[in-house]
């Protein structure tokens, strides 16, 4: 059994079909009738014509020649592996500053915001007399 539903992908409403499998659920997305190509236009080409018999021991050697058994590393995405790069490096650059970065602010006092009153106070006052009121 399979649920049917609208999810908008991409500010687009697109059919849904969701299937149970295993501890999970597989989402699959649909087409409208209005998105579909009639056949037709595909197929009509296509006769009753028989294949040459002389052809078809080198198209089936061809066929097993080029068949492999399947491995998840035939369907590899150079960009994912490079963003997964940049996103590694990243990380490192977070996770360690450089030692002369570590040098400096373990030597200089680390900036405060804490202001001692008494001081502009006196600053205060100081530039009061100065002005002359």
């Amino acid at each position: 059994m399979v649920g049917i539903s609208r999810l908008v992908i991409t500010r687009r409403e697109r059919a849904v079909m969701l299937e149970p499998r295993g501890k999970g659920i597989v989402l699959w997305t649909l087409r409208y009738g209005d998105e579909v190509r009639d056949e037709d236009t595909y197929f009509a080409g296509i006769g009753d014509e028989t294949a040459d018999s002389d052809m078809m021991p080198l198209v089936q050697q061809l066929i097993k020649k080029q068949t492999q058994h399947w491995n998840p590393k035939m369907v590899i995405d150079p960009v994912q592996d490079r963003l997964l790069d940049i996103i590694a490096d990243k990380k490192k650059a977070l996770k360690k500053p450089s030692k002369a970065k570590a040098k400096a602010s373990a030597t200089a006092p680390a900036p405060s915001n804490v202001i001692n009153i008494m001081d502009a106070l006196k600053k205060s006052v100081a530039a009061e007399t100065r002005t002359g009121k």
